[in-house]
């Protein structure tokens, strides 16, 4: 219908390419530490382990603060929170670049400086993500959800394929005005953060009912729209936030992108030390590490957009789970650099391809106050990965002497990951149901 296709574009255009780019930031800030340990690990003496750890101790925080703070956004809305954290992960993530001279006022050494600000950024970042993917259920109907999830998702490549090549060069201003290029590359991609704060506060609308640059037949039909489905979900299962929580569903989701994150993460953070290793200067690690980031994003679009076509779920996040767990395992046995960068390309097809599918399941059976929490939940649960990985990757990286073990070890939580939502139950009519008939061609005109 005529009016579905021009208020689900005008939607499209007003939320979806800001959202891409403050996630790109957020992203960037979050795994650029893998590429500041070309340098940084040696500068301040950090084995392995002791990066790896600190890397990963981030997730920790993150989990612990994801649900309280997605609970809060749904209270005072997205615009004021997400300026919130915006603007507080950004001083922290500038405060890194000063590592050293913290070290030398606090008396700490400089891995706990290292551990403590990772714990603080986790802290800051806390519901950014899940509070973005909270918002976009209340904006976009099931049937758009997985290609929405997807064009924003697919920042977190795009992070590396503009930001490693990025990143690599700004490694280069090392020992302009005293300071290391490590140094340099925080404090110069936190900024972005720092300003965008201020633009989401006064750009992001909170939700339809709010949004005044939609005319009132387009508002009116959108909000229509959106309490039918949530009607719909509610009519079969009303969730509180404490069901929602401890909902066997909810924990598996969690389980699956667990093993999603674990190949996403464990790769991301060493990936810059894995290709260093093949002899290359720190501009040529920064573009080849954005080879498997290149394919991601193709993916990210690509599988989003076929699962919404399917309308199917369980199958698009195996298979792709399944390429991943396969290509990173291949990269294991591989001593050649091409073949390698072949293999991490090929995973990183389903690394990519499987996230934003799982994101359409808990929108499926959740609504409101229940769909942040967990959706939160799932978020936090799921990125502990981010530090079991980071740290098994580092252990066994100094125990052996290289990454191959490691690459195994992800590999493996990629088949937990196939093997979980294999297990899922998953009411694919609660999406089908909702879906108005003539929906196949006005989604295929709002993209």
């Amino acid at each position: 219908m005529e009016i579905e296709t021009r208020t689900m574009k005008r939607v499209m255009v007003r939320l979806v390419p800001f959202l891409i780019l403050c996630y790109f930031v957020a992203y960037l800030d979050r795994v650029n530490v893998g590429f500041a340990a070309l340098q940084m690990n040696k500068a301040l003496g950090f084995s392995a382990s002791a990066f790896g750890f600190g890397a990963g101790i981030f997730f920790i925080a993150y989990f612990f603060f994801e649900v309280p703070s997605n609970l809060l956004l749904e209270r005072f809305g997205a615009r004021r929170w997400i300026a919130r954290i915006m603007f507080t992960w950004g001083i922290l993530a500038a405060a890194m670049a000063y590592i050293p001279q913290i070290s030398q006022y606090t008396g700490m050494s400089a891995a706990h400086v290292f551990y403590s600000l990772r714990i603080l950024l986790g802290v800051a970042e806390a519901g950014f993500f899940p509070g973005i993917i909270f918002l976009l259920t209340l904006w976009f109907p099931a049937a758009y959800r997985g290609r929405v999830v997807g064009y924003f998702m697919a920042a977190i490549p795009l992070s590396t394929v503009i930001g490693g090549p990025i990143s690599g060069a700004l490694l280069s201003m090392d020992g302009i005005a005293g300071m290391a290029g490590w140094q340099w590359l925080y404090l110069i991609e936190a900024l972005p953060a720092l300003l965008l704060a201020f633009v989401v506060f006064f750009y992001l609308t909170d939700k339809p009912a709010n949004a005044h640059w939609l005319a009132p037949e387009e508002r009116e039909w959108l909000v229509a729209r959106q309490a039918h489905e949530r009607e719909h979900r509610e009519s079969v299962h009303n969730f509180s936030v404490k069901e929602a929580l401890f909902n066997p569903r909810v924990l598996a989701i969690a389980l699956i992108y667990f093993g999603a994150n674990a190949t996403n993460y464990g790769l991301s953070f060493f990936l810059p030390q894995i290709v260093k290793s093949f002899g290359l200067t720190n501009l040529q690690t920064g573009f080849v590490t954005s080879l498997p980031y290149i394919v991601g994003v193709i993916s990210m679009v690509a599988w989003g957009r076929h699962s919404d076509r399917k309308l199917e779920r369980k199958w698009h996040i195996a298979i792709a789970l399944l390429v991943a767990a396969g290509g990173i395992a291949a990269s294991a046995g591989l001593d050649n650099p091409v073949l390698k960068m072949v293999a991490l390309s090929v995973a990183g097809f389903g690394i990519f391809g499987c996230l934003p599918v799982i994101w359409t399941l808990p929108a499926a059976f959740l609504s409101g106050a229940a769909a942040a929490g967990g959706i939160a939940a799932i978020n936090s649960l799921g990125n502990l990965a981010g530090f079991f990985g980071h740290y098994a990757m580092g252990f066994i990286k100094d125990s052996t002497g290289g990454f191959g073990a490691g690459l195994l070890c992800l590999a493996g939580a990629g088949l937990v990951g196939v093997a979980a939502v294999l297990l899922l139950r998953h009411d694919t009519a609660l999406e089908a149901s909702s879906k108005p008939r003539d929906a196949g061609a006005a989604e295929r005109s709002a993209v």
